[in-house]
């Protein structure tokens, strides 16, 4: 796969251009590569999905500042998921496959593919007809964990009466259905085929952790010394609590990097990060001796609070 290109390159901006700046850039190569106006060029609609691709993290100042001191590890651009760039509506309809670990899964998301209708009409197997000649389809719904949705797991689910066990691949998100094939009803008759099961995943939300693709985010609050002098704090991973180091005169918003402890994003078990963004606090309701050593502090030679 060819690297990503740098998204200020994409845009054609420096890396400290403004807001305004990005904006501006983005509309103007957004007009010249739109689709509307080159139809059937490809090359035109690989640069509009770049271009869409970049203004969605430089115009996010999260996502920038991950992008600024990661790259696109920490925007998500170094692997995605193993699901092939699945993570919502499918552009091309019902269904949809990708291959893990030797296994092979299917979705869907929801809507059926005028496509299969077309082919079915010109082979001569319209797409009514055919549907009639296959057992009803059936959808059910499973619950995971946050963990189970990113280290996958095996489930029983029930389906008129006869249980099943179904292996919920590491990395699957919210919103995703797994298809079986033939799980679903009864074929109608003899030479038939039983219907389909669809199985939508619904994740239940962390308390403290979210997920953008590979890439899992929280953040961690620390005082406004501790940020000022260093300190380490303890970080909960999904693998479990980890220790991370804070360097003196942290401010309030950094990301800092935990690699490894993000979604399996390859077959080979490679994971995205962890990415943590500090919060500095500023303390209220100080005693007087603090005031006074704050004052003492802000009247000193030094230049600005952070020296």
């Amino acid at each position: 796969m060819a690297s990503k290109r740098d998204y200020y390159e994409v845009l054609g901006v420096s890396k400290n251009a403004s807001d305004d700046e990005i904006k501006k850039a983005y509309r103007k190569l957004a007009i010249k590569y739109h689709p509307d106006k080159n139809p059937g060029d490809k090359e035109a609609e690989a640069k509009f999905k770049e271009i869409n691709e970049a203004h969605d993290v430089l115009s996010d100042k999260q996502k920038r500042a991950r992008y600024d001191q990661f790259g696109h590890a920490g925007v998500g651009g170094a692997g995605g998921s193993p699901f092939g760039g699945f993570s919502g509506e499918n552009p091309f309809g019902k269904g949809g496959s990708f291959n893990f670990n030797g296994q092979t899964f299917n979705f869907d998301f929801g809507g059926g593919s005028p496509l299969d209708d077309i082919i079915g009409n010109i082979f001569g197997f319209g797409g009514g007809a055919r549907r009639t000649r296959r057992g009803a389809d059936y959808e059910t719904n499973v619950v995971l964990t946050f963990e189970e949705a990113i280290f996958g797991a095996t489930k029983k689910i029930s389906v008129d009466g006869k249980d099943l066990k179904i292996k919920i691949p590491a990395g699957i998100d919210d919103g995703m259905s797994i298809r079986l094939r033939g799980k679903g009803g009864p074929a109608p008759a003899e030479g038939t085929e039983p219907g389909d099961l669809y199985v939508r995943v619904r994740v239940k939300p962390h308390k403290s952790l979210t997920r953008e693709g590979a890439i899992i985010l929280s953040e961690e609050h620390i005082s406004m010394v501790d940020a000022a002098l260093g300190c380490e704090i303890e970080v909960l991973t999904v693998d479990g609590p980890v220790t991370m180091k804070v360097p003196a005169g942290t401010q309030s918003g950094t990301p800092f990097k935990l690699s490894g402890h993000g979604v399996p994003f390859r077959s080979d078990g490679d994971r995205g990060p962890h990415i943590v963004t500090v919060v500095v606090e500023t303390p209220k309701n100080l005693s007087r001796k603090q005031k006074e050593l704050l004052e003492e502090f802000k009247n000193s030679k030094k230049h600005g609070f952070w020296g």
